[in-house]
């Protein structure tokens, strides 16, 4: 504004002011851009134009290398205790299965009360509980015990029990086919309850021992239970705890209508008849692990021996840390007293 009003006001148009722009940097060839590398004191020098020398790549990839090596190995640990402890989990498991359902059926165990059958050599009447020896030229497996010397044997017994449900009969029994070679020591139930109270009970245990022997394990009333059975003891007992066999001195004579077969490596082999049953039933049962199991399997049997020099028995002989053993004492309610007095 001007000092004096009224006055006009002269704009005055200043000059603009010319911008000049920087001077743009010298070009550099490549071979000048080059031959300033390493030159700290050019004005051309790239000092931020650095790389990894060999030797250190070559100490990256070797530390890596071991890293992923490390990772590896806690990778394969891990997984190899987690089947661990899977196939452990399946193995106990049905393992368990079969004990509980063989300890059912020992509890129905009932007595016939058919033919007396205290002296003689041939089976006479109906057949109450029956164990004895596997079939067929049986050999068991002997397996070495880790950090010892000791050989442990293991047994395979085969046994019937005769129940009653309402006015039927029903038989019961379990075998393990150490014969078969494809399914090793496969584990078969026989179940059968359509016979009548009015008929002779004498007819399951010859259709079992029939089945058994004849090796007819596709039979309508056989069921297979699971695989790798290696060990299946059933021991009876009287009433006063007595373990019943034959294997003593002086032998078992406390117990009526008890026939006795000489004993098979150490363990009884017996028949029981009319009103006579165990008091109870000790069960032993020993199953190999699934990851052992397939591996016997694959091997080749009968090669370059026979049996227990084959390379099968040969390899189970040294896992006896891979069997799992259960045992269960049953006890018979349908038991009666007067059979031991």
């Amino acid at each position: 504004m001007s000092q004096f009003p009224g006055a006009r006001q002269k704009w005055v148009e200043k000059p603009a002011k010319t911008r000049q722009n920087p001077p743009k940097p010298a070009t550099l060839s490549p071979c000048t851009a080059f031959s300033a590398i390493g030159n700290r004191n050019s004005q051309f020098a790239i000092r931020n134009f650095r790389a990894f020398s060999l030797v250190e790549v070559l100490v990256v990839v070797s530390l890596l290398s071991l890293i992923v090596l490390a990772l590896m190995n806690v990778f394969n640990a891990t997984q190899q205790a987690f089947r661990a402890s899977v196939t452990q989990t399946d193995v106990l498991e049905g393992s368990r299965a079969t004990v509980e359902m063989m300890t059912s059926d020992l509890r129905q165990l009932s007595p016939s009360g058919g033919i007396s059958n205290v002296v003689g050599t041939t089976v006479k009447g109906a057949v109450n509980f029956f164990s004895s020896a596997n079939y067929n030229n049986y050999l068991p497996l002997t397996q070495s015990l880790p950090g010892s010397f000791i050989q442990r044997t293991n047994l395979l017994n085969w046994f019937f029990v005769l129940s009653r449900q309402n006015t039927k009969w029903v038989g019961v029994g379990y075998v393990v086919d150490n014969t078969n070679s494809s399914l090793l020591y496969p584990l078969y139930r026989y179940y059968r309850n359509d016979l009548s109270v009015r008929s002779d009970p004498l007819f399951l245990f010859q259709d079992f021992t029939s089945i058994v022997y004849g090796s007819q394990w596709t039979n309508a009333n056989v069921s297979h239970v699971m695989d790798g059975v290696v060990h299946l003891v059933v021991r009876g007992f009287d009433t006063n705890g007595t373990w019943i066999n034959n294997n003593r001195f002086p032998p078992y004579t406390n117990a009526q209508n008890v026939l006795f077969f000489p004993p098979a490596w150490g363990e009884s082999q017996c028949y029981f008849f009319s009103n006579t049953v165990p008091a109870a039933v000790e069960l032993q049962l020993g199953v190999l692990e699934d990851r052992i199991l397939a591996r016997a399997e694959s091997l080749p049997n009968n090669l370059p021996a026979l049996p227990p020099n084959d390379r099968r028995s040969l390899y189970l002989n040294g896992v006896s840390g891979n069997v799992h053993l259960f045992r269960q004492r049953v006890t018979i309610q349908n038991v009666d007293p007067a059979a031991y007095q």
